[in-house]
């Protein structure tokens, strides 16, 4: 073989690399364009950029660059060029980004423009000390301490844990048959939402949201309006300290990444110690796949809770696995919701 015969040399990219590492620049420019309640006013119809500027109060310099690349970045459709060009919601923002949409998610990225974010900024530290770099850090509250002290500051958290939710609730109540059994208890169960999802979809079950005292009110006005408090009660407790509810099915929608191993174990432990034979433990979490190379969601979001707590972490199907069998329980499975959201089950014999 010549050198002339010989097969080019692939040309390297660096696309990819410039993408993530300047990401930061697409997320804030999101997370502002919610903080603008943007996609909110667009619920209302089409504008154009002057429209839009006097509602939002963007200056000239910055309104065409910030709405053109929202819609670059597929969060804005545009239906011509120019001044006169009216800007629109894209389906999705329509759906998951107005405010007014049942289906709105921006809580969790309100949460995440007005912590996240700059917290974010000093992962480095993280990496070397293991310690948390949100308020803590000045000496405030922790994470739960410090929302859970404030009712609107947690209702807005409710809200968010809710939108981000939604889709893994909605598949769960899809795909997990829950006919052999007759009563539920969602521990850690925040505003109710997954309880009434549940009822809902199970007529012949009852159940309990389990949570602590702040949260109560929050979760008994929910369940009311879903139409499902004549089957689902509100339980104050704290899930470390006091039995579980009695039932034949636990559910925790992302409760065990918040905690280190021994309290993960020491809950999984409550867990079997309270099911009945041919009971099941339903975790939904951001399982990641045992390899740890495919659920990159699962594996920032497990980042993030070395951001914002002292042990927390996300894990694997086959950690699960683990913590449940040592427990007692005779087997699991883990199976796929929506997006990075899987339910990991563990079954009691």
């Amino acid at each position: 073989m010549t050198l002339t015969d010989r097969a080019p040399a692939p040309v390297l990219d660096p696309e990819h690399i410039l993408q993530i590492g300047m990401g930061f620049w697409a997320s804030k420019t999101v997370l502002s364009a919610v903080e603008l309640e943007l996609f909110t006013v667009l619920g209302d119809g089409e504008q154009t950029a002057e429209e839009l500027s006097a509602v939002l109060d963007l200056h000239p310099r910055s309104r065409y660059d910030f709405l053109d690349a929202l819609v670059a970045l597929g969060f804005l459709m545009r239906d011509d060029d120019g001044p006169a060009a009216r800007y629109a919601n894209t389906p999705e923002t329509a759906m998951f980004l107005d405010k007014r949409s049942p289906a709105y998610l921006g809580g969790i990225l309100e949460m995440a423009n007005a912590r996240l974010y700059g917290f974010w900024g000093t992962l480095t530290e993280a990496l070397h000390t293991g310690e948390p770099q949100n308020e803590i850090k000045s000496g405030a509250p922790g994470l739960f301490e410090g929302i859970y002290a404030e009712p609107e500051r947690l209702e807005v958290f409710l809200d968010g844990m809710q939108g981000l939710q939604l889709g893994a609730f909605s598949a769960l109540c899809e795909s997990v048959d829950l006919s052999g059994h007759t009563r539920f208890c969602d521990i850690g169960g925040a505003n109710g939402t997954l309880a009434a999802m549940v009822a809902r979809t199970n007529p012949h079950m009852t159940g309990v949201s389990f949570d602590l005292p702040p949260v109560a009110p929050v979760a008994e006005a929910n369940l009311a309006r879903q139409g499902v408090a004549d089957r689902v009660s509100v339980a104050i407790g704290d899930f470390f300290a006091d039995p579980f509810p009695p039932a034949d099915v636990y559910l925790m929608g992302n409760i065990l990444h918040d905690w280190d191993e021994s309290q993960k174990q020491a809950l999984i432990d409550k867990a079997f110690a309270g099911l009945p034979s041919g009971g099941a433990l339903v975790v939904i979490e951001n399982i990641i796949d045992d390899e740890r190379r495919l659920n990159a969601f699962g594996l920032l979001m497990s980042l993030n809770m070395l951001i914002e707590l002292p042990g927390g972490f996300d894990y694997t199907g086959a950690q699960f696995d683990g913590w449940a069998r040592s427990a007692g329980f005779a087997r699991t499975e883990v199976r796929h919701l929506a997006g990075p959201t899987s339910a990991a089950i563990a079954y009691k014999g």
